[in-house]
């Protein structure tokens, strides 16, 4: 393998490395098929091709991004300009490839495995943020890897799960992400690493996908250690077939795609016959809210929410974290407070107790004041969004966890730019360039930013080599205990790392009530086929 050398001198990077067969043909829309082999070496110096995704989907993100940093208008208009300039990277069903960034003269080394984020719609492993060399410094294997997303990696269909032989489709992702750890595991020492200390982590869906990981089977021994960052799918519902308790089901998704495409009880073979770019020019917002693991009992026995309830999980160690203001991206786009209603309107108390009622049966009221969600609608509802999505699935997450008899530690991340004018907080994956070391210095970087940076950096590479965040040097981290919070914060009055405890506890606490109602409804409808995790 014929890598490249970084700016580090001590650092080596291989790129694009494949750990499956391309899944194009009669692959498209089946588990990935072993990797090809050779016998020359093999170039390693430029990126696999990212997965088929649309290309025009982060430019009101990325304004309101830019524009939340408060940054002079001068330096908005250029970054904006520069980024309008750019043309959107290639796409393409051969997509399945991996990176390994190492110290070279690595032996034994723990290995962290990144799963990039993008709501398993869009987003690849080479993105900038991720490619940064802090992690290998602190003796760190980094692997990071690509699958297939949206309609490629998660659709399923009557006529695809009748032409396989498990009898099932869809979570092709998942699978794909099975595959490259099960490359880490066959050949990651030939790059230092060690396959018996492998942490897999990742944000938001990235994040989704670890707890996705954590409730398969097929992933059994291939990880010891997991970080959730901003995110865990355990509120996702989505069956093969039937109600999903909201969640569009598998084959109603795969039904509405093939309609999009012209196609009346297509058989596999026609919808493999269908051009790429073809299937993701019909792929709306609608239709992508099906592209997510749904229990088919054979990838998932049990939906996420439903394993880590019951303690049908991989138990290893856990760090799980969310950010203080991680709905200031979305809510402007999509302002509903709560993922179980689908229009929540706004309007007086006595309104919004009725209808915030349906999922959160006794604790509607408190919610709304809690939130001040009759009086300031707007922003109630952006740190209500954030709270229930991420901080009750995560704090879920790690205590179920625990309960397996593995450690968790779990963070709070409140952060904020350093301009005066910054409106975004503590927004949504604003912690990722903190854990790799990957900073934009243009959008402000300060002495606090630094020794926040060095702190996270160093408690990710202590939990992925001995299984527990705490080093010398870092102030201490304890284990949750269903209240303990690392609280790392910079630019503002507080300490860059410490202890809280019960935060934000009144909140997540009534919130939690709607994750539980929907858990136990869905318990009544599980199908006896499933089998239990095991």
């Amino acid at each position: 393998m014929q890598g490249i050398i970084t700016d580090n001198p001590a650092i080596a990077s291989y790129q694009g490395i494949p750990f499956a067969e391309p899944p194009i043909g009669d692959l498209r829309w089946a588990p990935p098929a072993p990797a090809p082999t050779w016998t020359e070496a093999r170039d390693a110096s430029q990126f696999g091709t990212r997965c088929m995704q649309a290309t025009d989907t982060e430019g009101d993100f990325f304004d309101r991004l830019i524009d939340g940093h408060g940054l002079s208008w001068i330096k908005s208009f250029a970054i904006k300009r520069v980024v309008a300039a750019m043309d959107p990277p290639p796409v393409s069903e051969d997509c399945l490839y991996l990176n390994v960034r190492a110290p070279i003269d690595a032996k034994d080394a723990p290995v962290m495995v990144w799963i990039h984020g993008g709501g398993h719609q869009f987003g690849s492993s080479d993105f900038d943020y991720y490619q940064a060399n802090a992690l290998p410094e602190r003796g760190i294997v980094l692997v990071t890897i690509n699958y297939r997303l949206g309609a490629f990696g998660y659709m399923a269909h009557p006529a695809l799960s009748s032409d396989d032989a498990r009898g099932v489709s869809g979570n092709y992702g998942t699978l794909d992400q099975v595959a490259a750890l099960e490359w880490v595991r066959d050949n990651i020492a030939a790059y230092g690493g060690n396959p018996e200390r492998v942490t897999i982590f990742g944000e938001s869906a990235g994040a989704w996908s670890v707890t996705e990981l954590m409730s398969t089977p097929l992933a059994e021994g291939l990880f010891h250690g997991a970080i959730l960052q901003s995110g865990a799918s355990t509120y996702h519902l989505g069956q093969l077939e039937g109600d999903g308790l909201g969640w569009p089901s598998g084959h109603d998704t795969g039904r509405a795609v093939a309609e999009a495409l012209g196609l009346n009880n297509p058989s596999a073979a026609d919808l493999r016959a269908i051009p790429a770019d073809e299937i993701q020019a019909v792929v709306t917002e609608t239709l992508s809210e099906g592209f997510h693991h749904i229990r088919d009992g054979v990838v998932f026995p049990h939906n996420v929410g439903q394993a880590f309830d019951r303690g049908q999980i991989h138990s290893v160690p856990m760090i799980a974290g969310y950010n203080s203001d991680e709905g200031t991206l979305f809510f402007p786009d999509d302002p509903q407070p709560t993922v179980w209603l689908n229009d929540l309107e706004r309007g007086g108390r006595d309104m919004l107790i009725a209808q915030l009622s349906d999922p959160f049966p006794t604790q509607a009221a408190e919610i709304i004041d809690l939130y001040k969600l009759d009086t300031d609608f707007e922003a109630g509802g952006t740190q209500m969004m954030g709270d229930e999505i991420f901080g009750v699935n995560i704090r879920f997450a790690a205590q179920a966890t625990a309960k397996t008899g593995a450690p968790s530690w779990t963070y709070f991340f409140s952060r904020v730019p350093p301009s005066k004018k910054q409106t975004m907080g503590a927004f949504h994956a604003a912690e990722i360039p903190f854990v790799f070391g990957s900073h934009e210095p243009v959008l402000g970087l300060t002495d606090q930013d630094d020794a926040l940076t060095d702190q996270m950096i160093g408690y990710w590479a202590s939990f992925a080599e001995n299984g527990d965040p705490n080093a010398p040097g870092l102030p201490e981290w304890p284990q949750h205990q269903e209240t303990n919070w690392m609280h790392f914060s910079a630019n503002t009055d507080r300490p860059t790392a410490q202890l809280e405890t019960d935060l934000r506890g009144d909140k997540l606490d009534r919130l939690s009530e709607g994750l539980h109602v929907k858990l136990d409804a869905l318990s009544q409808t599980e199908p006896g086929r499933y089998a239990a995790f095991d």
